[in-house]
């Protein structure tokens, strides 16, 4: 397996990243690897906070940290201050890449203390979690996003991965796509999503590149014309991060966008399911086909394995799975038992149904939000969704849908009508509350917890 240097020596000749210096890359990279390897005492590589804003430079910083084995943590430079202060008291840096470090009384990267002798030393941390307000770091190795990238290559089967990248390299979704290109030689393009929202694109030859996008940033590019033709002209369109409802599934396939619905997570190094383009445009609608570094079972609460097309909770066996949070190591590294509900058809084909914990009981009866969102979706009468359950007394949990109207004399009386035909009365909410926008993160995720109280505000103080 090549490690960080060697990609970066087989790159150095190559105009590699579309629309920055490549060999500028390759001059920062060295010189940071240089500099943490003459300043390591005791031996010991220093941790370091990678936050850095500009791309290159976080790119090349995160290369250097992971040739010189410097535990390294990614992190959104957009935090706010209780969200930062949460991180210095978790991770107890070293070096700060990226912000100003003054006004947390944090050394400039002299004054290392070394680690205890048992700390374990991880090499790449990566955030998840913040859409709750507790961040936590998920801990990977070179090896778990090597492990990533070969099964995207094998079951795409592809040599070389281009990429254009829109989304945060913080992230593990910017991270990997990083990660395909840089460790196959292949092209990155890197560019903000608001600057391809108002035009501003490189030139690329569409045809020859992977792009991935959240459900939110497709909604968004489809709504524009001749984005839609552009985004028509890619080779794959990844979409993941968040639950794509149909209506945006059926757009998408309307306007023949070659998009490839992915299962996948922080923990697990990205996707462990993908449907192809192909299937995707045939009307096949599921995550797709494990990818080949990975295996799926669906099993029952007492850990059986279940049948196809038997929904279970979903456990994942993969080489690219996280060794655990920092700074504890998971101590069954073999198994991942996510949250997820779901099902292997009779193709293979991965089938997400909801959320365990998203699970809402209402007089006895098991419900799951994204069946109701996506019929809420399919009115075509609200711009965005999510139903969460109240505590009710008389019920358990009260069904309650948070939603944005389309347009501001849009009625909760004249959804509810058209959705009579489509659910079950049980399913239908109690309780519907407009509001100007939904607390999502960067990837499109939804706070639960801001929604749990923006319900309890609206209905101890309803508008009349």
């Amino acid at each position: 397996m090549e490690r960080p240097l060697d990609c970066l020596y087989n790159l150095a000749q190559n105009d590699w990243l579309i629309g920055y210096d490549s060999r500028h890359f390759n001059q920062i990279a060295q010189e940071l690897y240089l500099e943490l390897t003459q300043r390591s005492p005791c031996g010991t590589p220093p941790k370091i906070i990678l936050a850095e804003r500009e791309p290159l430079r976080f790119l090349a910083s995160f290369i250097a940290a992971c040739a010189a084995n410097c535990p390294v943590f990614l992190c959104n430079p957009d935090w706010g201050t209780q969200e930062w202060q949460q991180v210095f008291d978790l991770v107890q840096p070293d070096i700060i890449w990226g912000i100003g470090n003054r006004e947390w009384g944090i050394g400039n990267g002299n004054n290392y203390q070394c680690p205890m002798s048992n700390a374990p030393c991880p090499k790449i941390m990566i955030p998840t979690g913040g859409s709750s307000g507790q961040i936590k770091f998920a801990i990977h190795t070179w090896e778990t996003l090597i492990a990533s990238v070969k099964g995207f290559t094998e079951y795409f089967q592809l040599k070389q991965v281009n990429s254009f990248c829109v989304l945060p390299l913080y992230h593990v979704s910017g991270l990997m796509q990083f990660m395909r290109s840089f460790t196959t030689a292949g092209k990155l393009a890197i560019q903000p999503f608001k600057a391809v929202e108002f035009g501003q694109i490189l030139n690329i030859k569409q045809s020859e590149f992977f792009i991935s996008l959240v459900p939110t940033q497709l909604q968004r590019l489809l709504q524009n014309p001749e984005l839609t033709e552009w985004l028509s002209q890619f080779n794959t369109v990844l979409l993941g991060g968040a639950p794509a409802w149909n209506e945006l599934l059926e757009k998408a396939r309307f306007h023949r966008i070659r998009l490839a619905p992915t299962y996948g997570m922080t923990e697990t190094a990205s996707q462990i399911a993908t449907l192809k383009p192909d299937d995707f445009l045939c009307g096949k609608i599921s995550s797709g086909q494990i990818l080949p570094h990975a295996k799926v079972t669906i099993r029952n609460q007492q850990g059986e394995i279940l049948n196809s097309n038997q929904i279970g909770n979903i456990t994942i066996h993969a080489q690219s799975l996280a060794l655990g949070y920092y700074p504890i190591t998971r101590e069954n590294q073999t198994d991942f038992q996510v949250d997820d509900l779901g099902f292997l058809d009779n193709q293979g084909h991965l089938n997400i149904v909801g959320r365990n914990s998203d699970k809402i009981i209402t007089g006895g009866e098991n419900i799951y939000p994204a069946e109701i969102e996506s019929a809420i979706q399919a009115t075509q009468m609200v711009a965005d969704i999510c139903v969460i359950g109240i505590p009710d007394k008389h019920w358990g949990q009260a069904l309650t849908a948070i939603y944005i109207p389309k347009q501001s004399n849009t009625s909760a009386l004249k959804i509810q009508t058209l959705l009579k035909d489509k659910l079950s009365k049980f399913k239908i909410p109690k309780y519907w509350i407009p509001q100007q926008n939904l607390p999502r993160n960067s990837q499109g995720k939804i706070n639960r917890q801001q929604l749990q109280k923006i319900a309890t505000e609206f209905l101890q103080n309803p508008i009349t």
